[in-house]
């Protein structure tokens, strides 16, 4: 079931997710088109998010965005207002002052990733909460996958003596798994779809700017997506039977590596495990320091990638 529509303002505005955004050409969805995807929210009972370029937008656009309740997803260079400010990068990230908390992502390559833990822990510890998301994670090789595990036991380290100081630091890669007990992926063409500025819906922003996506409807002709049970979890036969609830199990990523939108990668798959396993170990450490969500367990594994044991299942 949608619950949430994301429409994206123009065509440069910035990638909060894996994939990326090349385009450079400003298309500003016309005000119409924002008037009417706003109306459709309304009567569709949606939550709405709001994606932003990196510039300035009309006066009469601000007017209409805020005729609706909503979520704005700003890049860094344009932040003032923003419920979630993305940083593109470590370069970027550099030029960001956090002082009064706030929703960040932060894009990195995993060559940013492994050369960049302060960089995390300093957004860290200041942020309400921080989104890592690795764009290249379908490049992954065996020895990426041994930095990626001693990253993350460097961040975990940063995490308990947060905690163990008083702090509730909410970190998606390392956190998330602790406090779930069923999937929270990213939904895209199940709980949320796209409207992009040439008005038509998209499973989510990635299926309109790379070059092989495609529309699933549009505001004349209603919501039309094929074969939208192959969104759900009920018809990912790794997914549904899996305990890495803090993956994204992202569509588009399934799609470009493997051809099929409820089937994850190899990489994507062990990324996700290594993070869990993570979860697993910090949750043990913190509460060395005193009691911490008693009842909550995370069992221990064999594997790495379900695919893996997908007989014994």
């Amino acid at each position: 079931m949608v619950q949430y529509l994301i429409i994206l303002l123009d065509d440069t505005a910035v990638s909060f997710c894996h994939y990326g955004n090349n385009r450079k050409e400003r298309r500003l969805m016309p005000l119409e088109t924002l008037k009417a995807g706003i109306l459709y929210g309304m009567k569709e009972n949606l939550n709405i998010q709001f994606v932003y370029p990196d510039y300035d937008l009309p006066e009469e656009y601000a007017a209409v965005i805020e005729s609706i309740d909503h979520s704005k997803i700003k890049p860094a260079s344009k932040a003032d207002g923003a419920d979630v400010t993305v940083i593109d990068g470590i370069v970027e990230e550099k030029g960001v002052t956090i002082s009064n908390g706030g929703t960040y992502v932060l894009r990195l390559t995993k060559q940013e990733m492994f050369a960049g833990h302060d960089a995390i822990v300093n957004l860290l510890e200041n942020a309400t909460r921080l989104n890592v998301v690795l764009t290249d994670v379908e490049t992954f090789t065996d020895d990426d996958f041994a930095k990626y595990k001693d990253v993350l036991a460097c961040l975990a380290k940063d995490v308990e003596r947060m905690y163990a100081g008083g702090k509730s630091p909410q970190l998606n890669i390392l956190t998330d798994r602790m406090m779930l007990d069923k999937m929270n992926n990213c939904g895209a063409g199940e709980t949320n779809i796209t409207l992009a500025p040439d008005s038509k819906f998209y499973v989510c922003p990635a299926f309109y700017l790379c070059d092989d996506g495609y529309a699933v409807g549009s505001l004349d002709g209603g919501l039309d997506i094929k074969n939208a049970q192959l969104y759900r979890l009920d018809h990912a036969p790794l997914c549904r039977k899996c305990d890495a609830y803090q993956c994204r199990r992202c569509v588009w990523l399934n799609r470009k590596t493997t051809l099929e939108v409820n089937t994850p990668s190899h990489e994507q798959c062990v990324v996700a495990h290594l993070e869990r396993n993570a979860s697993r170990s910090l949750l043990a450490a913190i509460r060395q320091h005193g009691t911490f969500m008693p009842g909550t367990e995370i069992r221990k594994i064999e594997y790495l990638d379900p695919f893996e044991v997908r007989k014994e299942w």
